[in-house]
């Protein structure tokens, strides 16, 4: 491809600032619209999640963009799940039976502002803020914002647009809504929502809890989970029904009922929350939704990343990282086409590469939010954890459970994952169910029989399924 092309890039979060940076390091004169102020100078609630697990896969897409060590100054490693249980007594689950493996609890915010400077030094790189996009051309490349610091309309154009404006996408809405582009979509709304707290640091500085974990209350049919911040808070989120439930954000009305479910179900965080009333009734409730969409390209002129192109669930912690492994996926693509002008072709090869993985990862986080919220306490699955935990330990080239192969192993694409980590838990749950596994095996023998039986679950799956 001819470099100096212009690239417009829609949406200048996590996702389109990354890529952001990368085209421009690639050569590219780069065009970054974004409707909210700069987060830099102002600070805003967008009523988003303010802390992220930074994992394997996000790592590898910053460190193409050579900001990897940079991202973890403001990272705190968490080895694995605190689990709370109703009497206050906790225990870890780790991630991973290998050494130094574990995912990072980094800020939103901070991360973002990260980006955004390493970007802003780049020479051909030009950043706007205040300008909300509201339509895209697909045929011809451009688009048309207002200006909410003057209320004028303003039109961009490039050679190609880069829609990464998140999951209430308007590049996306315009390809749903143009008459002449056959365009599928769709949207599956959680029963849950969720609400955010703070665990303020602990008097003089410091944590209130243990900062090396990420903190659970699994309660069923509702969770509480808790990220550690740089500056000794933890960032507490609720998920709980909207309704049809004792306690769900419909009956959860006065003070009185939010603290009596709290004291009954989460005893020892209510200790730590000294402001949960007040912050319970002051933060947004959020929605939880699955966005699926094809194809992600439009006329060889537009293109969706991130979650413009795949909203989950954040259930595997996985959000941020599938988002920054498009940028990866989409650079090595570009890599195949060096000195070809053809963005319809890569465009087209991107989303080939690129839709059964995050359709596979979206399917992941809500197996996850099942297991989260019901089984993560439960003996069967513990006694499953402390065995993958085993093998890891002692065969970790041998041996990665389903969170380990998503979280940890990048080389593998989610789609496989997805395949050999279902195949695993049901080989190991069945075994164990069945009274097949012993403590008189050795962990080799144990580790064999899983490995036969996980091999015979895939055969029969792909003869089941093509």
């Amino acid at each position: 491809m001819t470099k100096k092309q212009n690239i417009l890039i829609i949406g200048a979060g996590l996702c389109g600032s990354l890529l952001a940076l990368r085209m421009a390091q690639r050569g590219y004169n780069v065009q970054l619209v974004e409707k909210r102020p700069d987060l830099r100078k102002q600070h805003q609630d967008a009523g988003r999640s303010i802390n992220l697990a930074l994992s394997d896969r996000g790592l590898k897409g910053l460190r193409l963009a050579g900001v990897e060590e940079l991202a973890k100054e403001l990272c705190i490693p968490m080895l694995g799940r605190m689990i709370h249980d109703t009497e206050g007594t906790t225990f870890l689950s780790k991630y991973s039976g290998r050494k130094d493996e574990f995912i990072n609890s980094i800020s939103r915010p901070g991360l973002n502002m990260l980006l955004l400077d390493e970007a802003e030094k780049m020479p051909n790189v030009e950043i706007i803020f205040n300008k909300g996009c509201k339509s895209v051309n697909l045929e011809n490349a451009s688009a048309t914002f207002k200006d909410y610091t003057t209320d004028e309309e303003v039109t961009y154009r490039g050679d190609v647009v880069l829609g990464t404006d998140g999951a209430g996408s308007v590049v996306r809405k315009n390809m749903f809504n143009h008459k002449k582009f056959l365009f599928s979509f769709s949207q599956e709304w959680l029963t849950h929502g969720y609400k955010e707290i703070t665990i303020p640091a602990a008097e003089g500085g410091g944590y209130r809890t243990d900062k090396g974990a990420l903190h659970i209350w699994p309660r069923g049919e509702d969770m509480l989970i808790a990220l550690p911040n740089l500056d000794g808070s933890f960032t507490v989120t609720l998920f709980l029904p909207y309704s049809n439930s004792d306690y769900c954000f419909d009956t959860l009305t006065t003070p009185e009922m939010v603290t009596e479910y709290f004291s009954k179900e989460y005893p020892d965080a209510v200790a730590l929350m000294p402001n949960l009333v007040e912050e319970f009734f002051d933060n947004p409730t959020g929605p939880l939704g699955t966005i699926k969409c094809s194809p992600w390209n439009s006329y060889g002129k537009t293109l969706l990343l991130g979650d413009a192109a795949h909203a989950i669930v954040p259930f595997y912690g996985q959000g941020m990282n599938a988002s920054f492994e498009d940028v990866v996926v989409f650079d090595e693509i570009l890599n195949d086409f060096e000195g070809k002008e053809d963005w319809q072709k890569v465009f087209y090869e991107y989303e080939k590469a690129r839709k059964k993985d995050t359709d596979a990862i979206a399917d992941l986080a809500v197996d996850n939010f099942h297991e989260m919220k019901e089984h993560t306490a439960s003996p069967l699955f513990q006694q499953k954890r402390k065995l993958e935990t085993a093998f890891e330990a002692e065969f970790p080239q041998e041996y990665y459970s389903k969170y380990s192969l998503v979280t940890f192993k990048e080389a593998i694409t989610y789609s496989e994952a997805l395949k050999k980590g279902r195949a695993q838990d049901k080989a190991i749950l069945n075994l164990i169910a069945d009274g097949k596994i012993t403590e008189v095996m050795s962990l080799r023998e144990k580790l064999e029989l899983v490995q036969k039986e996980t091999n015979a679950i895939m055969h029969d799956d792909e003869i089941a399924f093509g």
